[in-house]
């Protein structure tokens, strides 16, 4: 299939239509809505905007192809997702400027890990159709009793814009591994790694109806897929904010969810650490992505025996990070994702300062913002930051704000990273062995680093405790997650 989506050395593109049953499709309602670029701050293309007529089509686009996929056979369904990824190979540089363009992160940062992200993540699935195994049960011997694992059918699947295509792999790849089709819906600010990942998907050979994007805004095409009574699960990872949302609308079918939702995430400084290589993650937990991940470690918890050397080091580091153009090479710092992204973190600041924190680095907007007329910020530190009063250091900013809270010890740090709403990652760094198992085992995180951070593998759960969600992703959890248990008896007498 050739694209429709074609890059001048301009980066402009064609209007981009829906994504069903294997086609392009213009919106029912002929509506469109502007892509903007982050860094420039200018419009890239037009997107359908989409609505319940376009979800209703591509619901029943998915059922129609679904008795085929549930019954291609699974070494059949692994050659396709292996061909899959191996399509993204094969298109990866327009993949990764479609990615940087409509992101606005550094084009190294997406070159290194979220393309390889999300290749890896469709030739892992891709081995797990054959692998997806029933149970015989200790019943009485008068029965014959097994369990099978059966796809849900129909999965609605929401992602967000700070990682589009490896996001959408995350939750694609295993949804058809276990014979689901998916009814796709991204982010409306990153639509574009998704269409064409749809549209590489029926190269690959993926029956039309299979994988379905629907484009356009969560509070419409998002909630018309929510609310359809033709979708059996839903999987969404974003803000805990529309996390509820999304709850409580399933709630009225009854439909599953799975959520990842934000972080606050601590990242914890013993005073035994080897402190040059624990703030050089410390920096790069929070200013990847421009600070925009959800396990951002945006509370840089430190033990008070060493407070002044890593906020030194940390002040160092934060001062010699300066945004760039995202597709040069060299840039390592990109621009936040649109206009109301950058108020929204410029506004943390200011409160920051007004609530007393002390503005150590940045707290302002970078020169590119006028110059390429972008969202620019400059990489932003605060130190005595008070965890249980200061609103940058217990709500959720997504941008490049550091705050950083002096501790006692090992118990209060504990106390400090779990006195939070959030629970998705953690991590501490420390040479006792002792103190590193006890901060594993009392972090109330889904995910503990030790002397690391931001570190993943596709075979490994992800998914977060308290207000970060439930439901994991990756490895087999995955599987598990887009599987229902169906349980058979067999009279034998």
């Amino acid at each position: 299939m050739e694209s429709q989506i074609q890059t001048s050395p301009s980066l402009e593109l064609s209007d981009q239509s829906h994504f069903i049953g294997g086609e392009r499709v213009a919106p029912a309602s002929g509506e469109w809505y502007e892509d903007i670029d982050p860094a420039r701050g200018r419009v890239i293309c037009k997107v359908a905007r989409g609505g319940k007529e376009d979800v209703d089509r591509a619901v029943s686009a998915a059922w129609a192809a679904f008795p085929e996929w549930r019954e291609t056979p699974p070494r059949k369904r692994e050659k396709v997702l292996r061909k899959l990824a191996e399509l993204i190979k094969k298109n990866f540089e327009e993949l990764l400027r479609l990615e940087v363009l409509d992101t606005g992160k550094p084009l190294w940062e997406a070159k290194v890990a979220d393309l390889p992200g999300a290749i890896t993540t469709f030739e892992y699935f891709a081995g797990w159709p054959t692998k997806i195994y029933g149970e015989v049960n200790p019943t009485d011997p008068s029965l014959l009793s097994y369990t099978v694992r059966e796809p849900w059918g129909v999965v609605g699947c929401i992602v967000p814009w700070n990682f589009p295509l490896q996001m959408a792999a995350w939750k694609v790849a295993p949804a058809l591994a276990a014979g689901n089709c998916v009814v796709l819906k991204p982010a409306e600010e990153t639509p574009l790694s998704a269409l064409r990942l749809a549209e590489l998907a029926v190269e690959a050979g993926l029956p039309p109806g299979v994988l379905n994007v629907v484009t356009g805004f969560g509070e419409e095409a998002g909630a018309a897929l929510v609310a359809h009574p033709g979708v059996r699960k839903i999987a969404f990872t974003g803000s805990s904010e529309t996390g509820k949302i999304i709850m409580r609308q399933a709630a009225e079918h009854l439909v599953p969810v799975s959520l990842e939702l934000g972080g606050k995430s601590p990242n914890i400084i013993l005073a035994d650490a080897n402190l040059k290589l624990a703030v050089r993650f410390a920096l790069a937990g929070i200013f990847w992505n421009q600070g925009q991940l959800c396990t951002a470690g945006s509370r840089l918890v430190v033990e008070e025996a060493v407070y002044d050397q890593v906020v030194e080091l940390v002040k160092e580091g934060a001062e010699r990070l300066e945004p760039g153009d995202p597709m040069d090479e060299n840039t390592r710092l990109g621009a936040l994702i649109s206009q109301a992204q950058f108020e929204r973190v410029m506004g943390y600041i200011e409160k920051g300062k007004s609530e007393g924190a002390k503005l150590l680095v940045g707290g302002e907007p970078h020169p590119l913002r006028e110059e390429l007329g972008g969202y620019f910020v400059r990489p932003t530190v605060f130190v005595e930051v008070d965890n249980a009063r200061h609103t940058i250091a217990r709500e959720e900013i997504f941008g490049p704000v550091l705050s950083v809270i002096k501790v006692k010890d090992f118990d209060e740090a504990i106390k400090v990273a779990n006195d939070t709403f959030y629970g998705l990652a953690a991590a501490v760094w420390t040479r006792d062995i002792t103190k590193a198992h006890r901060a594993a085992r009392e972090l109330e995180a889904g995910t503990v680093w030790i002397n690391t951070y931001n570190a993943y593998d596709v075979s490994v759960p992800f998914g977060g405790f308290k207000g970060s969600g439930f439901g994991r992703e990756q490895g087999r959890y995955a599987i598990e997650l887009y599987t229902q248990p169906k349980s058979v008896y067999v009279n034998l007498k």
